[in-house]
């Protein structure tokens, strides 16, 4: 694992979007066209503002997935992952070739995760833009994960360390009304990503980053998976790495 701390969430978001923006390119000329995983939430705030402004990608070549979206809330619900992405992504680049929203109100839950992994199947992903949650959680893989299931969607429960994350936020007004479901993309089909780029600033996640990078590999810390994967790049900033011993590679 790549580290790179960065003076601030600006740049930090930068640097992830160009090293992001380069691999894209380099499919797209190699191959015609790219798929890429976006993850959501405030720490992938500034990384998303450059990578709509990346010069040099042909958008209409790019399919993009996401990483997780709550069970029954619906796309016009401020928290929806499906908003987010279409309000801060989808529609600030020209002529996006696909965005595959997951449904997650959709009427028959499991007829939704069916067509996700079938829709999903056969894409090689070039590149997963990705975070870490406050209780290393992986998209929305809580502790203790499931490394070993190989559909690519899955529907988890939350725990409360991640409802209070997204309380947190500001996501949602209160507690009870976090979803205690998502529908979530799988630490194994996340590791099938060509490359991984995290953006993951703020103190609130150091003690997260720490397990992650420097404990043991281990469902506790789902994003300690990561480790094995052998084209990932964190990117950080100054207060998220405060309690790493390796502060750079």
């Amino acid at each position: 694992m790549d580290i790179f701390i960065e003076p601030d969430k600006r740049t930090l978001g930068a640097r992830a979007a160009a090293e992001g923006g380069e691999a894209i390119r380099k499919v797209i000329a190699q191959d015609g066209a790219c798929t890429v995983i976006l993850a959501t939430g405030a720490s992938q705030f500034e990384m998303l503002d450059a990578l709509v402004s990346e010069e040099g990608i042909d958008w209409a070549k790019v399919t993009v997935f996401h990483l997780d979206e709550y069970v029954g809330l619906p796309p016009t619900h401020g928290a929806s992952f499906r908003r987010y992405l279409k309000e801060r992504f989808v529609a600030r680049v020209p002529a996006l070739g696909d965005f595959v929203s997951i449904e997650g109100d959709a009427a028959d839950l499991a007829g939704e995760i069916s067509r996700l992994n079938g829709l999903i199947a056969g894409h090689r992903i070039a590149v997963c833009f990705a975070g870490i949650g406050e209780n290393c959680h992986l998209a929305f893989n809580d502790p203790p994960a499931d490394f070993d299931i190989e559909d690519p969607y899955i529907v988890v429960t939350l725990d409360e360390a991640c409802r209070r994350q997204q309380l947190g936020e500001g996501w949602f007004p209160t507690l009870e009304s976090v979803p205690e479901r998502a529908i979530s993309m799988s630490i194994r089909q996340i590791l099938k990503s060509e490359r991984i780029i995290l953006c993951v600033p703020d103190a609130r996640k150091a003690a997260a980053v720490k397990n992650a990078v420097e404990g043991e590999v281990s469902p506790d810390h789902p994003a300690s998976m990561l480790q094995r994967h052998p084209r990932c790049s964190l990117y950080l900033d100054p207060p998220a790495a405060a309690l790493l011993s390796r502060q750079s590679s």
